[in-house]
């Protein structure tokens, strides 16, 4: 098996009323030094090795196509697959 990333954050100049609010909280709670705060998705996909135990270039594609029509809303949020070190199992 690999597990493959997949981050999701608002695009930078798209309003993160989420990442507003915890960052208000930060405050509150006394934590200082906070500039920004955005707030994102994460999803870790468990795919089925290719030959060699890895992934090949169209299983990659493939996910990054998972991640533009379903995992993302390409309009406002940006996104990044990535395969992470040592997941096989």
């Amino acid at each position: 098996m690999v597990r493959v990333v997949v981050d999701v954050m608002p695009k930078p100049e798209i309003l993160d009323p989420q990442g507003k609010a915890v960052s208000g909280a930060l405050v509150r709670l006394g934590f200082a030094g906070v500039a920004d705060v955005r707030q994102g998705k994460r999803f870790e996909l468990e795919l089925e090795a290719d030959e060699g135990d890895g992934l090949s270039a169209d299983r990659l594609a493939e996910v990054e196509q998972m991640a533009a029509t379903l995992l993302s809303n390409p309009v406002i949020e940006d996104y990044r697959v990535r395969v992470e070190q040592g997941a096989d199992a």
